[in-house]
């Protein structure tokens, strides 16, 4: 499902950061909702580190032209 792309500077970077926190992490949103229940999450060591290695590659790809978020 594409997700629609906000209109603000860093709205590419915040949609890659979400598909990595959906896909690593399983987090549905990385917005505030003000409820310990929503906001905190027992994460494995596992997934976190997936999803750094995530972020670092995505940061590697996008020194080297633009950002793919479809990978």
């Amino acid at each position: 499902m594409p997700r629609r792309t906000k209109s603000y500077p860093n709205a590419q970077r915040d949609a890659l950061l979400l598909d990595i926190a959906e896909r690593h992490l399983f987090l549905e949103t990385l917005e505030t909702r003000n409820s310990d229940a929503l906001d905190f999450h027992d994460t494995s060591d596992w997934a976190i580190r997936s999803a750094l290695e995530a972020a670092f590659e995505a940061g590697r790809r996008a020194g080297a032209g633009p950002i793919d978020t479809q990978s």
